[in-house]
Order: structure tokens, then sequence, then C-alpha cells
């Protein structure tokens, strides 16, 4: 059996709408929490596909959060390597890290729900689905630079770079797709402090989860499906 690993640094921020979809493709998922125990190590019994989820804190705040030290460099070991990896949010901006680009804070909130532009790239990529103009879920503060060797997928206004691939092992969203958005509840209540800072009301937010729910979903699976194919038809090329 093929398995996912997740690293996870809130509860409620988990692999939402993925986790099915892992499931059901065989993969046997396990979560690791951040600051809880060890990382795997990087040398032994690899899973076969790491998703680095997202969270509250910054990708350039290892002082503060030391744990972070370890993530980066089990995130350079796999890329180097070339195994499969997703990166959300935190996640991307870690894998961009990884990969040497840097990651500040945009100087604004980018929380709610709005569509993206695709590159040209980006519109023959996995995340052709987005190009009709779904709204996606934004809930960030900080951008990552897109890392040399990197092709850039997408953008919105507020923040440019919205998702990066490296081959078709490695992809890095800055926005939710994974969202499960019949649990909005759990993300309103985790963020709270943050929404009220913002000036963001939480009834704005849940109506556009229920506005956008189902149509994201549809989404969120026909990319991360497309995502999953290019990794199996890599893995065969690799072992044929």
């Amino acid at each position: 059996m093929k398995t996912a690993l997740a690293l996870r640094h809130v509860a409620f921020e988990d692999l939402g709408l993925l986790e099915p979809l892992l499931q059901e493709r065989g993969y046997a998922v396990r979560y690791h929490d951040a600051g809880l125990g060890r990382l795997p190590d990087g040398a032994g019994a690899a899973p076969d596909l790491l998703v680095v989820l997202g969270g509250p804190i910054g990708a350039f705040d290892e002082s503060d959060y030391p744990f972070l030290t370890d993530t980066l460099a089990l995130l350079q070991h796999r890329l180097a390597r070339r195994q499969p990896m997703l990166g959300i949010c935190l996640g991307a901006q870690l894998m961009a890290r990884a990969l040497g680009a840097g990651v500040a804070a945009m100087g604004h909130k980018e929380i709610g729900f709005g569509p993206l532009a695709l590159t040209p790239a980006g519109q023959h990529s996995v995340l052709a689905p987005l190009g009709t103009g779904v709204p996606v879920l934004h809930w960030h503060g900080d951008q990552f630079e897109v890392p040399v060797g990197a092709t850039r997928l997408a953008g919105t206004v507020l923040c440019p770079h919205q998702a990066f691939a490296v081959g078709a092992h490695a992809l890095a969203l800055q926005f939710h797709l994974e969202a499960d958005l019949a649990r909005i509840e759990q993300w309103l209540v985790g963020h709270a402090c943050e929404l009220a800072a913002a000036g963001i009301t939480p009834q704005a937010l849940r109506a556009g989860a229920q506005a956008h729910g189902v149509a994201l979903a549809q989404a969120a699976r026909a990319v991360f499906g497309a995502w999953l194919d290019g990794i199996d038809a890599t893995a065969g090329q690799a072992t044929a």
C-alpha cells in the first residue's frame, strides 16, 4: 500500500477533501503534528507522498518555532530526490524556502473567496479546472517568490504568486483548495482573532462557503486527481 504523510500545524487545517481521494487511490494516510516528536528520518522509510499543510505561523519563523528547521531539512531532502510533495499555504511557502526562494509579508491580508488568474502554463497544467473563474479560498498574509527552475501557474491581484510546480512531482498552492467548506466553522473559530484584526466578518466567509462549496469540491477533486495521475505516471516510468 502507498503511504501519504501530512505535516499538520493546527488540527482543523487537515487534508480535508484530499484525504478521501487519497484513500480511494490506495494511500494509507497518516499525520505528523508539528512540534510533537521528531519528524520521520528523511533517509528512512520515506512516504510515497508528503503533504505540508497550512498554519498561522510564518515560513521564516524558525527562531520562534524551532521545529521548522527540521521541516525545511526534510523538504530539501525530498525535493533533491524528486520525491512527490504537495505544499498548501504555509506548506507552499516552506517549499519555496527549501528551494532557495524568499518568503515575505505582503503588507495586507488576502482572506476570502476569489478566482485565480492562471498563467499560460497554468492553463495547461493540473490547475486548468480552476480557469473557469471558480472562486477559491484564500487565507494568508505572506507570499512566496517563485523558485528558480519552478513554473508559476497562477496569481491574483493581491498576490501574484499563487502556485508553482517543479516537474510533475512537486506542487505548491498558496490557496486552500483542500478545505472542506462544510467545516468552515472550524476555520472561523480557529482564526477568530485574525479575522477580527483584519476586519473580516465570519458571516461573509460563511456565505462564501455556502455559495461556492459544491463547485470548489468538484474542482478540488479534478485538480488533485490530475496531479496524482501525474505522480503515478512518473512512478511508472521510473520503474519501467
